[in-house]
């Protein structure tokens, strides 16, 4: 099963992350992923995704996880509620 997820990048203390298509059973950190559909910096709220290659994978059946699920709501690539993140 493919998951939309996020893949930290950067230094220490200076995140950023890049938005990937890959497979559930590896883990974010190896970098094997199928494709990289945006990226999303935290300290300055930048995000640029793809919208038309994310719908695409959504309609093949990746599914996103939590996280990636709330910001492409934000976004206006997926409609309906939030999902809560917090323990």
């Amino acid at each position: 099963m493919l998951k939309i997820r996020l893949q930290r990048v950067g230094r220490i203390n200076s995140p950023s992350y890049r938005v990937i298509v890959t497979e559930h059973t590896r883990g974010p950190k190896t970098g094997n992923f199928v494709e990289r559909v945006g990226s999303y910096n935290p300290k300055t709220k930048e995000k640029s995704l793809n919208a038309d290659r994310i719908k695409y994978w959504l309609s093949v059946g990746a599914k996103p996880s939590d996280t990636m699920h709330n910001m492409l709501i934000t976004a206006g690539i997926l409609t309906g509620k939030k999902i809560n993140v917090l323990p």
